[in-house]
């Protein structure tokens, strides 16, 4: 296996890095959207300020999404336990204005050659679709 790194486009959001850190580094905001994660996918999660717990439909383990550094307005960084592979994830600010703030996510994963070959897109498509969607997200509704 080799290490395969993936980022996303950078997106802009309107508003400050300090508003969207508020957000994304308390995992305990997922409590807001729980009605709109698929039901048929998880089948129990557990939501602590630092960690997600979850039983993905598919999976034998309980998934483990744990807050592993932060650094105040600029980063988030996620590591993964109880999925088949190493992997780290993190989402990077840099605000340009305290109305324009840049965002990045960026995955670091131990993929097998084969499975790159098939999932690969699909990873890349994700990181982009989820920039995109942090990028349009109401934060100022949240503070």
């Amino acid at each position: 296996m080799s290490e395969t790194k993936y980022e996303s486009k950078i997106t802009s959001a309107n508003c400050s890095a300090q508003q969207i850190y508020r957000v994304i580094s308390n995992l305990q905001n997922l409590e807001r959207v729980r009605d709109k994660i698929p039901q048929d996918k998880i089948q129990e999660m557990e939501i602590e300020p630092d960690c997600i717990r979850l039983k993905v439909d598919g999976l034998a383990q309980i998934i483990t999404i744990a807050i592993v550094d932060k650094i105040e307005n600029d980063t988030v960084k996620f590591g993964a336990e109880g999925v088949p592979m190493d992997a780290n994830f993190w989402i990077q600010l840099k605000e340009v204005s305290p109305v324009d703030t840049r965002i990045k996510l960026t995955l670091k994963a131990d993929i097998p050659m084969m499975f790159k070959m098939m999932i690969g897109g699909k990873i890349q498509t994700g990181l982009d679709q989820a920039a995109e969607m942090l990028s349009q997200f109401p934060y100022a509704q949240w503070q």
